[in-house]
């Protein structure tokens, strides 16, 4: 796939999700948007209405995450969480799903955690992280055969707080799971040029990081983070 490192920045959603992240680094993260044409910015609940501030003319979104990033949280807080975030000035909503629950089996009671914040997103997007790295293949169909009944927006690698975060293998599963009709966003580890190009080849239609700017510079991967 021939995609040139600039046209890249519309699938990006420019990412700090750091718990010391300061409203400098809002700020800087927010400008950085703005001079690249990022898709959006994706921000802890508690940053949405400051970066919303910042983000007036509606060229990027302000992404919230929910239930993060754990996932472990009741049904009704996420809820609250999305909700209180889209008034504060979110336009897509990620939220991570009960991982515990997956694994022990309990599908309704995934599938319920989702409805829930799904109804409170109204008609912003939401994306749900399965947190891959914690579950085997057959978990993992079964998370996003749970997403695409619901039919969320998107179905999401990571949060990047785990113990790894996307891989091609993930994103092919899922995009072969989920159909042409729900996006997959790869996040955690998409850090250079040649790796979101393998990652869009492998089915993502969006990419989280923090690593934007290096990645529609077509550079070379270098150090780590989200």
């Amino acid at each position: 796939m021939k995609i040139e490192p600039a046209a890249l920045a519309q699938y990006i959603d420019h990412t700090l999700l750091a718990a010391d992240a300061t409203r400098e680094q809002i700020a800087t993260l927010c400008r950085e948007a703005q001079e690249h044409g990022f898709y959006s910015v994706c921000v802890n609940s508690g940053q949405v209405p400051y970066a919303a501030s910042l983000l007036t003319d509606g060229q990027v979104k302000v992404c919230a995450v929910v239930g993060f990033p754990l996932g472990a949280g009741l049904s009704d807080t996420k809820a609250f969480e999305a909700k209180q975030a889209i008034a504060a000035g979110a336009g897509e909503i990620d939220m991570v799903l009960n991982v515990g629950a997956l694994k022990d089996g309990l599908l309704d009671q995934v599938g319920d955690d989702i409805a829930a914040v799904k109804q409170a997103c109204g008609e912003v997007p939401l994306k749900v992280i399965l947190e891959t790295c914690l579950l085997d293949d057959a978990q993992k169909t079964k998370a996003c055969e749970i997403c695409r009944e619901l039919n969320v927006a998107f179905v999401k690698t990571s949060t990047g707080f785990s113990r790894s975060g996307a891989t091609l293998e993930d994103v092919a599963l899922m995009r072969k799971v989920v159909g042409a009709d729900v996006g997959v966003k790869a996040s955690g580890g998409v850090r250079d040029y040649k790796t979101a190009i393998a990652m869009i080849e492998a089915g993502a239609t969006r990419l989280g990081t923090s690593s934007g700017i290096a990645i529609i510079s077509g550079a070379e991967a270098s150090g780590s983070g989200y």
